[in-house]
C-alpha cells in the first residue's frame, strides 16, 4: 500500500466528514484474509438524498485529486451506494442497510484506523506467506479447495503369487 493510497483514502473520508456521514470506519484490510482491495470506508447517511450528497462529494475530491472510480454502484437506490477506487473502496449506506450487511462483522480482521493513522506513513506490512507449493497473495487464493498441496503416495498394488 503506497502513500499515495492513504492520502486518496485520507481525501475520501475528509468528503463523507464533510457531508455530516454518521459512524465513519475505516478498515485496513488483511492481506490473507482473502481481500480485493487494501481499505473499506464505511459511512452512513440518514436519508437518500445525504447519502447520494456524500457520494457526489467524495467523487468530485478524488477526481480534483486525479482519481475517478472504477466503479460506481447503488446511487440511485441511495441504500447503499459503493464506490470503487480499486486499491480502496467507499461504502455509503441507509443505516437499515448497513445493519442487514454489516461489513464490519464479515471483515473482522481488518485493522479499525483513525483519520490521524492515514497521515502517519504506512507500516511495513508483511509478504503474503507461502502454503504449500502456492502463494497466498492479495486475492486469497491458496491451493484447490484452500487446502495446501500434498505429494500424493501411490500405493503399492498387491500382486498374488500363482501357484
Amino acid at each position: 500500500m503506497s502513500q499515495q493510497t492513504r492520502q486518496q483514502v485520507a481525501l475520501a473520508v475528509d468528503a463523507v466528514q464533510g457531508k455530516k456521514a454518521e459512524e465513519v470506519v475505516i478498515l485496513e484490510m488483511d492481506r490473507n484474509a482473502g481481500a480485493f482491495t487494501d481499505y473499506f470506508i464505511l459511512c452512513s447517511g440518514t436519508n437518500p438524498r445525504q447519502i447520494q450528497a456524500i457520494s457526489d462529494d467524495v467523487e468530485r475530491k478524488l477526481a480534483q485529486a486525479g482519481t475517478r472510480p472504477n466503479s460506481l454502484e447503488g446511487y440511485n437506490q441511495a441504500e447503499w451506494v459503493l464506490l470503487d477506487y480499486v486499491d480502496f473502496v467507499v461504502h455509503i449506506f441507509s443505516e437499515r442497510a448497513r445493519k442487514f450487511y454489516d461489513l464490519e462483522r464479515l471483515w473482522k480482521s481488518a485493522r479499525h484506523l483513525s483519520p490521524d493513522d492515514l497521515k502517519k506513513a504506512a507500516p511495513a506490512r508483511k509478504p503474503a506467506r507461502k502454503v504449500g507449493a502456492k502463494q497466498v497473495g492479495r486475492s486469497g487464493v491458496k491451493s484447490r479447495a484452500g487446502k495446501a498441496s500434498r505429494p500424493k503416495v501411490k500405493a503399492k498394488k498387491k500382486t498374488r503369487k500363482r501357484s
